[in-house]
């Protein structure tokens, strides 16, 4: 066979293998919180109830809201635990992001956002870049997130 074709059938394979352990294999978060809230919540005295319906009415009124991490996709595979904002278990979470960024990845948050340093980052914003609108928005809820 030719040479690039062997190494294009390699990628895809150690590609799909990877992504079945690291979504298949390896439990996340998502499944073992939810069992232990609903396991609890019958036991709980009213005044702990009343308090977590209204944070989690907090919680749902800020992730109702179409905002930018849920419409461009960050949520898939980030979570965003400062703003309550669950999403997957694949990437970080977010919440230090803005001071973080630059001493990890080099750049200002601003410009990783326009051009990333990180290969996974690279591939995904790269198919769908983002706006310079939606850019100062990531940016400005990061920010709050990061004051939090």
């Amino acid at each position: 066979m030719n040479k690039p074709i062997i190494h294009f059938i390699i990628s895809a394979l150690l590609g799909l293998g990877i992504g079945y352990i690291a979504f298949d294999v390896i439990p996340g978060n998502d499944g073992q919180g939810q069992e232990a809230t609903t396991g609890n919540e019958s036991s709980k005295p009213a005044e702990t109830a009343k308090e977590e319906k209204k944070s989690t009415e907090t919680t749902s009124a800020a992730a109702g809201e179409e905002n930018i991490l849920q419409a461009k996709g960050c949520l898939g595979c980030h979570s965003v635990e400062a703003l309550n904002l669950t999403g997957g278990a694949t990437g970080p979470d977010l919440s230090d992001a803005f001071t973080n960024v630059e001493g990890k990845h080099g750049k200002a948050i601003e410009e990783f956002l326009k051009e990333p340093t990180s290969a996974v980052m690279s591939g995904v914003i790269g198919g769908n870049p983002l706006t310079e609108e939606e850019i100062n928005q990531v940016v400005k809820m990061l920010k709050d997130a990061s004051e939090k």
